[in-house]
């Protein structure tokens, strides 16, 4: 063929067989490489639901029964879809196409999850030996997630699969996430929250210093174990220090268990001496650590914790952040498992912060396949609504095994949907 550099083909008449190179960023599309053969119509589909309106091909490296002698893309034929397909298939490649925008957009928010989980262990390993790269590691952690919150101009909050990460890590960066998007609800400018970010990061880091047993509060702690847990705090300022960090993010560590009624503890200092940033990241803090016990058979649902804290906690937390917490997690947060004003059961697996009370979830339907089940967005459905939240147990089995609640709740950051993108 005579052409046979890249050329852009519109998105229309991609085909299975010719060979892609996806202009990109790498974390903005769930393939492993930007440049691949199209093999199945999965990744054809996913391709579609980019939002991109052309993509760029290798003539050379495809299949040649696409291409003309000149190596131009061939009059469409047999092998691309019917110009006048009848209404199911129309309905089956609307869902197909749902689906896989869906499918990307969680693989995005994993692949993403993932390489924070790793970075933050390089960021523990190197503390002692590389203090420097530890805190030059942690600012690109930062960094990167605040270019993502800043980009998106609305942004929702996406329950992960617990596996994503073990516990440290999945904590650190719950609390991080969490914190960095209640700062951005609270106004908090770039430079505010990248001090933020890594404060909430590393706001654990001390306990490094502690026996594996110690490092996650227990309440039938001895005084003296109780002592060394809390001891985490001053050696997670020591080692601030030595990684170079800023006065604000040592504060941010050295307050992250303090309460504005002064109940907290190492100083047991009050609302007025503590930083903005504190009370964001001590609350937060809280809330995983009620939702992601040490001991998961003590775990509760993360509506039931918002409830504990505004019920019986909301003393020790600052009233206008813990305001902007309930209304930016929703009164049913992400991994909530709840019934419907229409007796059906779902799970919320996303919640943006400007519309909390019309979460996204995923309703369970025996008819349809729990690997093909749509992520509905309440708020393009009026008529359905959230009755009441439940315990993981007591749903149906049916239910539990077709919803799979999370023991342990994993939280990202993805573009929050908009109109049309649900069923």
């Amino acid at each position: 063929m005579g052409e046979s550099g890249p050329q852009f083909i519109d998105i229309s008449r991609l085909q299975i067989g010719m060979f892609v190179h996806l202009d990109l960023g790498w974390m903005d599309h769930p393939f492993p490489l930007n440049s691949f053969k199209l093999s199945s119509q999965e990744q054809l589909d996913v391709i579609r639901s980019l939002g991109i309106d052309r993509v760029r091909i290798s003539v050379d490296k495809s299949d040649s029964e696409f291409f003309d002698q000149g190596g131009k893309v061939a009059t469409p034929g047999l092998h691309l879809v019917e110009s006048h397909p009848n209404p199911e298939e129309n309905a089956r490649q609307k869902r197909r196409n749902l689906l896989a925008k869906q499918h990307a957009s969680l693989q995005v928010c994993e692949k993403q999850f993932s390489v924070a989980a790793k970075s933050f262990k390089q960021i523990t390993e190197s503390a002692f030996s590389q203090p420097e790269l530890a805190r030059e590691l942690s600012a690109r952690v930062i960094g990167g997630f605040i270019d993502g919150i800043l980009v998106e101009e609305d942004t929702a909050i996406r329950l992960l699969s617990e596996k994503a990460g073990e516990k440290s890590s999945l904590h650190a960066l719950n609390v991080t996430i969490i914190s960095l998007l209640l700062g951005k609800t609270c106004g908090l400018n770039r430079e505010e929250l990248t001090e933020l970010g890594e404060g909430a990061l590393l706001h654990d880091i001390g306990k490094m210093h502690l026996p594996d047993r110690l490092r996650w509060h227990d309440q039938h702690f001895l005084a003296v174990e109780r002592e060394m847990y809390q001891e985490h705090v001053a050696h997670g300022v020591d080692m601030g220090r030595k990684m170079g960090l800023a006065k604000g993010i040592l504060l941010i560590i050295g307050q992250h268990h303090e309460c504005v009624d002064g109940s907290g503890y190492p100083g047991r200092i009050r609302d007025d001496r503590l930083m903005s940033a504190s009370r964001i990241v001590a609350l937060v803090n809280q809330y995983d650590n009620l939702c992601n016990p040490g001991n998961s058979a003590l775990s509760v649902t993360p509506h039931e914790a918002l409830s504990l804290m505004f019920a019986n906690m909301k003393q020790k937390f600052h009233a206008a952040t813990m305001s902007s917490f309930i209304r930016m997690m929703g009164v049913y947060p992400p991994g909530s498992v709840v019934q419907l004003s229409n007796d059906r059961h779902a799970l919320v697996v996303s919640v943006n912060s400007s519309r909390p009370l019309r979460p996204r979830i995923i309703i369970h339907d025996p008819r349809v396949p729990s690997e093909e089940a749509l992520v509905l967005d309440l708020e393009t459905e009026p008529t359905i609504g959230i009755r009441s939240s439940l315990k993981p147990m007591q749903l149906p089995k049916a239910a539990y095994d077709y919803l799979s609640p999370r023991k342990r709740m994993c939280y990202f950051f993805e573009r929050a949907c908009e109109s049309g993108d649900s069923q």
